[in-house]
């Protein structure tokens, strides 16, 4: 054989098969295929479900240190957590005995001295449990519907509070609810006490739009009035029971210029954040009414002679 017609080139140690462009083209192309089919066609959420479900037992054991890691770091959290709560509720508690206690010698002492001094016990006011339903549409306002109407026997001018304090007052009555005037509107106004001094003091609501506080007003400068002072209902004005809470002095401005000062409160109801309040008939309702005066005629008829 001739040397010419031989091969120069060596024959492969391996068969050789597709290139491996060729290869990348078609596996790439498959690969899209199956997402294409999966995405449309779920054809392999019967593998996921079996893979899932084979693998399951493993995570869960593997899973076990870090779970027991967590709980038992929680478990020692919540009972610190609840260590503290206890004494700090123990501790409340003492202070509420204590003053349960004064409360019930209190009311004692004040059951004794009405009763020397003959004066009538004080009015028991009935209450009405109600929820507020939301903010009057008016933004110019501050009122809440409450859940309550005429058919509960809502009556209008009704004194309205929650767990800390005066809320406002019921100024109109529907069949089946009820608008509350909150006590910091600008036309609510509510006769208190200062409980440190026992001045009388007339709370209105704050005139500028959006403060939600309330004021004292036509107030000396020179008035016996501290910054933290408590402010009660005085029940003077036959709506609010006496003795509830309304709002704590927070600023006292005594300006040169002027004959009174301005005191600004804080109100001590939620009057934002309120959802469970109760509904107090109107004081005047359960007083007696009041005696008329009949005129002299005897008087008259000699005033006529003369």
């Amino acid at each position: 054989m001739a040397l010419g017609t031989l091969d120069s080139a060596p024959p492969p140690f391996f068969r050789q098969g597709p290139s491996a462009l060729s290869k990348l083209v078609f596996f790439s192309a498959l690969a899209v295929l199956l997402m294409v089919a999966d995405v449309r066609f779920r054809i392999t959420q019967p593998l996921r479900n079996v893979v899932a479900t084979g693998l399951y037992p493993l995570q869960w054991v593997m899973m076990r240190p870090l779970v027991w890691t967590q709980g038992a770091g929680q478990y020692f959290q919540s009972l610190s957590d609840s260590q503290n709560k206890e004494a700090a509720a123990q501790y409340k508690l003492g202070l509420q005995s204590q003053r349960a206690l004064q409360v019930e010698q209190l009311s004692l002492e004040n059951v004794r001295l009405r009763a020397l001094l003959g004066m009538r016990e004080r009015v028991n006011v009935p209450a009405l449990a109600a929820q507020v339903l939301y903010d009057a549409a008016d933004p110019f306002t501050r009122k809440v519907i409450i859940d309550k109407g005429s058919l509960a026997a809502v009556a209008p001018g009704s004194p309205v509070l929650d767990e800390v304090g005066i809320l406002g007052q019921v100024t109109r009555v529907y069949p089946l609810v009820s608008e509350v005037t909150l006590a910091t509107d600008r036309n609510q106004a509510i006769p208190v006490l200062n409980v440190r001094t026992g001045m009388r003091a007339l709370a209105f609501g704050e005139s500028s739009a959006g403060a939600g506080t309330m004021e004292l007003r036509f107030m000396d400068t020179n008035v016996d009035m501290v910054t933290g002072d408590l402010l009660t209902t005085s029940g003077v004005d036959g709506v609010y029971p006496p003795g509830l809470p309304v709002a704590r002095v927070a600023r006292i401005e005594r300006r040169v210029d002027s004959a009174f000062a301005r005191i600004q409160c804080d109100p001590l109801a939620k009057v934002r954040a309120s959802l469970h309040v109760l509904v107090l008939q109107p004081v005047v309702e359960q007083m007696a009414a009041r005696p008329e005066v009949k005129p002299d005629v005897g008087a008259a008829q000699k005033g006529g002679k003369r």
